[in-house]
């Protein structure tokens, strides 16, 4: 069955298959819900993101390392959370891709060295105006915790020296 897909569809509110053989798909065009076959059941893989959903297993977003460099620009369309480790001083620059309601963490690494810098882009509002002072030991770890406000405007909290 190698490049091959085989569909199933429904326009039945809340039909869900009964079987379906492994690798196949079946699509409910009202729920806007999608289920594939893994040989033993019937899976939900994806639902539609205009209605609320109760999930009933634990939801993990993947830790995405930043490229260190004189200025380091997140792109929010590759995750919510983030990790880089600082080089030298630099400048968190404004995101990429920014929508509002996304949030996650950014975790800031001092190397080896340690007493690293870094500046924060114009969209970043930390508590009454303040850009946090890194923990500045060799090895430490901070963290940023932020949502999304607007196109231009991300709530941040800051969390120093983690152990």
């Amino acid at each position: 069955m190698a490049n091959t897909i085989i569909t199933k569809n429904s326009s039945t509110a809340s039909s869900v298959p009964g079987s379906l053989t492994a690798g196949e798909l079946a699509i409910n065009t009202t729920d806007l819900k999608l289920y594939v076959g893994d040989g033993a059941a019937v899976q939900t893989v994806a639902v539609s993101p205009t209605v609320p959903h109760t999930f009933t297993a634990g939801i993990r977003g993947e830790i995405t390392t930043l490229t260190d460099g004189a200025t380091i620009t997140p792109d929010m369309d590759d995750s919510n959370n983030f990790s880089v480790t600082l080089g030298g001083n630099r400048t968190l620059a404004n995101p990429t891709n920014l929508v509002a309601g996304q949030s996650g963490s950014i975790f800031i690494v001092q190397d080896g060295t340690g007493s690293r810098t870094l500046s924060w882009g114009s969209y970043w509002d930390f508590t009454n105006g303040v850009a946090p002072t890194l923990s500045t030991a060799a090895s430490a770890v901070d963290r940023v915790d932020y949502i999304v406000r607007s196109a231009t405007s991300i709530h941040a909290v800051f969390t120093a020296n983690y152990s």
